[in-house]
């Protein structure tokens, strides 16, 4: 039996739910792993999807800054000539699966018990496919947006994107024109809090990437002898220092907004600007809830690599090491600051990989009309804003002046750990979740 939607009657069908499936499914059994450094090959998904845009009357454009790192592009004619475009965007890559780790192989697609296997089917090849049931389901009932709707389908966004969204913003930005807003993952998924209690959050903002190369540079000597110019020595510490720092609380617009939302929900009234709100004792009554604003509520810098030396016996000349660090909108200068002291003299650093912190409205037209078509479906739920510790393409997307939310709606069952499955093992969607997601995702579209 498929959903029913009185509303959005005139826009699905019984096909738009059965296509969600099939083509997240089909999606996942095409290996697009993105290993980094350029070893991936999004081609054969991304024909895929354009094969099916154009079954949908649309003219897609594939393009390529290297051959086989292909992106799809389409736009829908709204009603509305003088309406502002809608940027929709998913990415067709994914991270590594060691299928002996799977119960399933993690490229299967394989559909079993109500529920799709396979890597890929919450990041984000179900948003993809759901798109597409919708785009194809307007086109046979003759529907059409009141706004032009962009459709990108990007490769590399699980790397540096500079083959994807970072190659369509800086040599392609005519495609997206008139575009101010965007929406691409991850959000407005169901965290259950308490029984009975259903909450979605829309993401309404994103840390800053900041991934950093620190390089310590010393004597070159024997290792039998004293040494104290050792690049090891160096880096180690000033690693040490960096792993060991707090970072101290600051509050952005999105997780303010987001921590009122939560403390609201358990009737709770908080200013959480006012000089006495207790943070730590909030985030103790949220339980669950408080994973929602937990990793941005500061900068981070985590120590992930480190490389030296090329024999036991010899110090070596210089030492490397990689450091994760992530900085709220508003942060970036506190975070330069911060890391030229905790390296100290003896240790240069510099930005490996850097992305813009994003903050977006949530007090407008748009975020509440994705509220609304959230918990038009799902009556009793609560819709919260809230600002991912990551990033997205939204990044890359928003050089072009468009605004981005991470809305890829999912109505998920209780125990269902959503956060675990992004690049974890035995990565899987549930179909329902999938059949609510287009009728959100068609409605939100329509109205927007």
């Amino acid at each position: 039996m498929h959903p029913t939607d009185g509303s959005a009657g005139a826009a699905l069908d019984a096909a738009a739910f059965d296509e969600a499936v099939e083509f997240t499914s089909g999606l996942i059994r095409i290996d697009t792993t993105n290993r980094g450094g350029g070893d991936c090959r999004e081609r054969p998904a991304a024909e895929y999807v354009a094969e099916r845009l154009a079954g949908a009357g649309l003219e897609p454009v594939l393009l390529e800054r290297t051959p086989g790192r292909t992106n799809v592009v389409a736009r829908i004619e709204g009603t509305d000539p003088a309406a502002e475009a809608l940027l929709v965007h998913g990415h067709l890559d994914v991270v590594p699966a060691d299928a002996s780790e799977w119960s399933v192989h993690p490229f299967s697609g394989e559909v079993r018990d109500g529920v799709v296997w396979g890597r890929g089917a919450v990041d984000m090849k179900n948003m993809d496919a759901m798109v597409l049931a919708v785009v194809r389901a307007w086109a046979r009932r003759g529907v059409r947006p009141r706004r032009d709707v962009v459709i990108a389908y990007t490769a590399d966004e699980e790397d540096s994107a500079v083959d994807g969204s970072g190659f369509l913003a800086d040599r392609h930005p005519h495609l997206f024109e008139g575009c101010t807003e965007g929406l691409g993952e991850s959000g407005a998924f169901t965290l259950h809090t308490a029984p009975g209690q259903a909450l979605y959050p829309v993401a309404a903002g994103e840390r800053g990437t900041a991934w950093l190369k620190l390089t310590a540079r010393g004597t070159v000597g024997h290792g039998s002898k004293p040494n104290r110019a050792n690049a090891v020595t160096r880096l180690a510490a000033a690693v040490s220092r960096i792993g060991a720092y707090e970072w101290p609380v600051r509050l952005t617009g999105t997780v303010a907004a987001c921590i009122t939302e939560l403390a609201a929900q358990q009737g709770l009234s908080v200013d959480p600007r006012a000089r006495d709100f207790d943070l730590d004792g909030l985030l103790d009554k949220l339980g669950p809830a408080a994973a929602l604003v937990e990793a941005t509520l500061r900068n981070s810098a985590n120590p992930t690599m480190l490389s030296a030396g090329y024999k036991l016996n010899v110090i070596p000349g210089e030492a490397t090491a990689y450091v994760d660090g992530r900085m709220l909108p508003g942060g970036e200068a506190e975070f330069i600051a911060t890391l030229d002291e905790l390296t100290g003299p003896d240790v240069r650093w510099e930005f490996h990989h850097r992305e813009v912190a994003l903050e977006a409205p949530v007090d407008g037209r748009t975020y509440a009309v994705l509220r609304e078509s959230v918990e038009r479906f799902d009556p009793g739920a609560r819709v919260v804003p809230f600002c991912m510790a990551g990033g997205t393409d939204a990044k890359q997307f928003s050089r072009l002046g468009i605004t981005g939310y991470g809305f890829s709606p999912l109505r998920l069952p209780p125990g269902f750990d959503y956060w675990s499955l992004f690049h974890g093992v035995d990565e899987r969607v549930p179909v329902d979740a999938l059949h609510f997601g287009v009728r959100v995702l068609d409605h939100a579209l329509r109205t927007l």
